[in-house]
């Protein structure tokens, strides 16, 4: 009996491993129709909105990390690694943002396609923050500009899994690059507009550095790049002084990250006879809620951008590049 048990959990893990897949099969629509579509995993809604831009009616999306959910310290459970395995492609962000998920990501490659959109950026696109040695900081998608060129990494590989799509991937990752030119001018025009000694940005943690190289603000956070690190007491001071000594009139929380931090700062300032109020909640490791404007790439940024220029003293329209923002109490 105990052979016989042996015997049937190993043929259980054999199939697990094999996948018992095909390659590049064909996904069902709703209806259960064939729509030649390629199932298409994505870590985030940032890589999701390249995907679902370049790939239209081709692919069937699904993205594995919600609202609210930091790619950083999220683990790989049962059911995440059987989408991936049932995926056609898999696209993730790359640059160790997923973190405690590259060693998964890395063997599901040995069997279908795995590719980060940031795999060709060169060192000297990235930032490297101080103390993080060899790890650049992996939050690209906040220099607009940078992170549009990523759809020609998903145009190539859909062009080589649909060869007979390929030049339709490759004009709609232009068209999706030309679509979010506006919000790149809007950006450099609403942050331009906060006065210069107040174009301070404090954070949680330090996912804004490329927002703040590409748009002229000086960009601090209480946590390193990753949250999976504790804020020191001597950090806390350090931006508790800056606080006092700019009389800078907000601070930010982020969607996806405890505000403890913040609240730390702000206590701080008060003890200083300095007033420092919670601008609003940012985006940073994940977008807006699915189904509205800020669940979308360009929605995630028209709200960060925005609320950081009305908060800071800069000027911009209280819903917005196209007037879609919520005006919620986040």
């Amino acid at each position: 009996m105990d052979r016989c048990r042996f015997l049937a959990t190993l043929i259980v893990c054999l199939i697990i491993a094999t996948g018992c897949r095909p390659s590049a099969k064909p996904s069902a629509s709703d209806d259960g129709e064939d729509n030649g579509a390629l199932n298409v995993v994505c870590t985030t809604a940032m890589v999701g909105d390249v995907v679902r831009g370049v790939g239209g009616e081709h692919v069937n999306v699904t993205v594995m990390l919600g609202p609210g959910v930091d790619p950083h310290l999220h683990k790989t459970s049962r059911d995440d690694t059987a989408l991936l395995m049932n995926a056609d492609v898999v696209f993730y962000s790359g640059l160790l943002l997923e973190g405690k998920m590259t060693d998964t990501l890395a063997q599901i490659g040995k069997s279908i396609p795995v590719h980060a959109l940031t795999e060709r950026f060169t060192e000297e696109q990235l930032l490297s923050p101080e103390g993080q040695g060899a790890h650049p900081d992996p939050h690209v998608w906040f220099d607009v500009s940078m992170w549009s060129s990523t759809a020609s990494v998903v145009a190539d590989v859909l062009g080589e899994r649909l060869p007979e799509h390929a030049a339709e991937f490759q004009a709609a990752a232009k068209a999706y690059q030309e679509g979010l030119k506006p919000i790149t001018e809007y950006a450099k025009e609403r942050l331009a507009s906060i006065p210069e000694d107040q174009r301070i940005l404090i954070t949680s943690h330090d996912a804004f550095g490329y927002l703040g190289r590409a748009y002229g603000l000086r960009v601090m956070g209480v946590q390193g790049i990753s949250t999976d690190s504790e804020a020191g007491l001597r950090r806390v001071n350090e931006l508790v002084d800056l606080l006092v000594e700019k009389k800078l009139p907000a601070v930010f929380i982020e969607s996806s990250v405890s505000q403890k931090s913040i609240e730390a700062l702000i206590e701080g300032a008060a003890s200083r006879g300095v007033t420092v109020k919670v601008g609003g909640m940012l985006y940073s490791d994940a977008a807006g809620p699915g189904g509205t404007y800020e669940g979308t790439y360009e929605g995630m940024v028209d709200h960060n951008i925005t609320l950081i220029a009305r908060s800071l003293g800069g000027e911009a329209p209280e819903r917005g590049l196209h007037g879609k923002l919520s005006l919620e109490e986040e």
